[in-house]
């Protein structure tokens, strides 16, 4: 039998992580595998954590080899394979978003080092913690040793939205949309884009985006704005985060990344910009579309991008800049 994968899961206390781990144990993202799951808080949720264990222990999951809690980086990281940073610094009352992407740049600099001098050098690293693509920045940066290809941010929930918010819109099961894309930061200035994405309706006929929701303005002003807000609307709504919908976005995008996208599809990670194509500047974790295939992703050349989605796209690259300036000072 092969050995246990090690997965390490940050902000283990949280209510992502309460959401997540089980899919995880279950084998929603590595299939039939084995693992060890590494559940990593600060000191004072501790206590929380080694209830989240004992619930673990009760699930009687036949892939999980071991359960280990800690809240020492260095031992939660030793032989990585694949880290899911889940938790970060929550804004909070008052604090600017400057303050909250130093805080945060403390956190994700120290557990960057921790993976660049424990992890195995093929860990996969997928940063959930916002502000999501800086974070991955940090983390990137601060483990040089570590392809910056392993590095990857989540925008995997955006893209389900804006699926969902489609399948609506035509009345179609959500798994009937394809290929709509986020461009960009995991944030209010994200771009979902439509233009290469196909719905497959009722008859079978496969059609662009556009021609199934035969609503342009629609999708040129309400439906961007509902994917860019709906963080928000959810906080507002619920007084938390999202959670439920946040793991399972976290699975989708781990598992294509591990056992790679389906032919023809693509689906949207924030990856590091090597400065071909598409104009983003190099150095930064953008999200593009992505086919995946043995572990590693490649981004999809060649699409045409029109004024109005060059404009939104390099909206979101000036924030990125200004973001990686303010925690990083380059």
């Amino acid at each position: 039998m092969a050995e246990p994968l090690r997965v390490v899961v940050t902000g283990a206390a949280g209510q992502i992580a309460y959401a997540l781990l089980f899919n995880i144990a279950k084998g929603d993202v590595f299939g039939d595998q084995r693992m060890t799951l590494v559940l990593v808080d600060i000191p004072p949720m501790m206590g929380v954590v080694e209830g989240v264990v004992l619930e673990l222990q009760d699930c009687a999951l036949p892939l999980v080899a071991d359960v280990v809690a800690t809240a020492n980086p260095d031992e939660a990281f030793k032989d990585a394979d694949v880290a899911f940073m889940v938790g970060a610094m929550p804004r909070k009352e008052g604090m600017e978003r400057k303050d909250l992407l130093k805080a945060n740049a403390n956190i994700f600099q120290t557990q960057g080092k921790s993976i660049d001098a424990h992890a195995k050098k093929t860990i996969k690293v997928l940063v959930v913690g916002n502000p999501a693509n800086t974070n991955a920045l940090i983390t990137q940066v601060n483990a040089p040793s570590i392809p910056k290809e392993n590095f990857s941010a989540l925008t995997r929930l955006d893209q389900n939205r804006a699926q969902a918010q489609i399948a609506a819109r035509v009345g179609v099961a959500c798994n009937a949309v394809k290929n709509v894309t986020i461009w960009g930061n995991h944030s209010s200035t994200q771009y979902p884009d439509v233009n290469h994405g196909t719905v497959t309706l009722a008859d079978a006929s496969c059609k662009p985006v556009p021609a199934a929701v035969q609503d342009d303005a629609w999708l040129k002003g309400d439906f961007i704005k509902t994917v860019q807000t709906r963080g928000a609307a959810i906080i507002k709504a619920r007084k938390l985060s999202s959670a439920m919908s946040a793991a399972k976005a976290i699975c989708d995008h781990m598992r294509d990344w591990w056992a790679g996208t389906k032919e023809g599809e693509w689906v949207s990670m924030g990856v590091i910009s090597d400065g071909n194509g598409y104009g983003v500047p190099a150095g930064l974790i953008y999200s593009f579309p992505v086919k995946t295939s043995g572990g590693t992703w490649k981004i999809v050349e060649g699409l045409s991008i029109d004024d109005f989605s060059r404009k939104k796209m390099d909206n979101t690259a000036a924030e990125l800049l200004e973001e990686r300036m303010e925690a990083l000072g380059n």
